[in-house]
């Protein structure tokens, strides 16, 4: 190699070297920057800061400038007195700077302390709101990306923000889920437009497993999640278009509410196999009666669709909710009620004596476990709907 080359060659090295130092400086400023706890930003890789850097810069945009489409132009009183406490937070943290470079110690204390405070109680009132919700939110562009969700997913799932900020949607939720998330983050769908509601059920990764334990996501099982919401555009700077979701965890066990609950087993056609004797203080029937009975023919015709739609996610996804729907009542009327489902398999029969001889087991039976809440009391109490409602 002549001596020409051999300079050309350590002068790209050193550019190249220059390049990444440069680089990596960058990121680093970039991590800093990010509204993380100071203990997870050295366990950021590169990737990881540019994920979350733009999911941030992505939810900047959308609080500072989303709207409604008919009402974005006014200017919000929220938002005037979020800038005005903004603007006096700054002015403190420049009076604390200046009584620091004073050297009046005690009053930069005094002022710290109150603004920790502050930031403790509005963290506290935080938490509060995310226990009451009872699950926890997700911001998903109508491309499917995650460009937000609270940091109390954790618990649920068992995934933290960080590790779901950025990625897809449809990275961490069931395939055969696809199609219903895409039709709900679709603009052109029928009753979409800005504030269209959203109400559906989706199977997401989770890495906890019903007994608590933890594992890893190549080993991350499913969990069923109501996922509810709206859309969000905003119109002023970068177009963004998003859909705001709670989703709630489904449970497989339910506190009964006193009298204004009741339970009951089901064959997968949805046919009455048990109901314990609360559904006679409240619909009028007697357990008994109900056997073999369908679920539809309690349903006030115009919800049929509600239970359908119920009964297809129960046999897809193994749980699900019906949503409000009117249940008839012996003797005339309806109650407003909502069913809670899941699939249940029954429990294997014993393991034979090794003296038997050994006989293949058919696979236990599904029957269909539900908690039916019942919201409101008897209305058009003389109105007959069904011949089952007869004495």
């Amino acid at each position: 190699m002549t001596p020409e080359r051999e300079r050309r060659r350590i002068m790209s090295c050193e550019a190249a070297r220059a390049r990444r130092r440069a680089e990596s400086q960058v990121l680093m400023d970039m991590s800093q920057l990010l509204p993380l706890p100071s203990s997870l930003r050295p366990q950021l890789d590169k990737p990881s800061i540019i994920r979350l850097t733009i999911s941030y810069l992505r939810i900047h945009t959308l609080l500072s400038g989303f709207a409604d489409r008919q009402t974005w132009e006014r200017r919000d009183e929220e938002g005037e007195r979020e800038t005005r406490e903004e603007g006096e937070r700054e002015r403190r943290e420049e009076g604390v700077r200046e009584r620091w470079a004073e050297g009046n110690k005690e009053a930069g204390d005094r002022e710290l302390g109150e603004r920790r405070e502050e930031r403790k109680k509005e963290m506290g009132e935080t938490d509060l709101y995310l226990r009451i919700l009872g699950g926890f939110v997700v911001v998903v562009t109508t491309e499917g990306d995650m460009i937000y969700l609270s940091d109390n997913i954790r618990e649920y799932m068992g995934l933290t923000q960080v590790e779901l900020m950025g990625h897809s949607i449809y990275d961490f939720t069931h395939p055969s889920d696809h199609k219903e998330i895409r039709d709900n983050l679709d603009l052109t769908a029928g009753r979409s437009g800005c504030g269209g509601l959203r109400d559906f059920l989706m199977r997401m990764k989770c890495t906890v497993t019903h007994r608590g334990r933890t594992v890893n996501l190549r080993s991350a099982g499913w969990r069923v999640l109501q996922c509810r919401g709206c859309l969000k555009v905003c119109v002023s700077g970068p177009s963004l278009t998003c859909v705001l979701f709670t989703c709630q965890p489904l449970s497989l066990t339910h506190t009964l509410l006193h009298t204004h609950t009741f339970t009951s087993h089901h064959s997968m056609d949805m046919r009455f196999t048990y109901c314990d004797q609360r559904v006679t203080g409240l619909l009028s029937y007697r357990p008994e009666e109900l056997l073999g009975v369908s679920m539809y023919d309690l349903c006030h015709t115009l919800d049929l669709h509600t239970l359908t739609k119920s009964h297809l996610n129960l046999c897809s996804k193994g749980q699900s909710v019906s949503g409000v729907y009117r249940v008839l009542v012996r003797g005339g009327g309806y109650m407003w009620a909502e069913t809670h489902s899941a699939v249940i398999s029954k429990p294997r029969p014993t393991q034979p004596h090794p003296s038997q001889p050994h006989q293949s087991r058919p696979s236990p039976p599904l029957f269909v476990a539900c908690v039916t809440y019942i919201l409101s009391g008897v209305e058009e109490p003389t109105q007959l709907l069904s011949l089952g409602q007869m004495n």
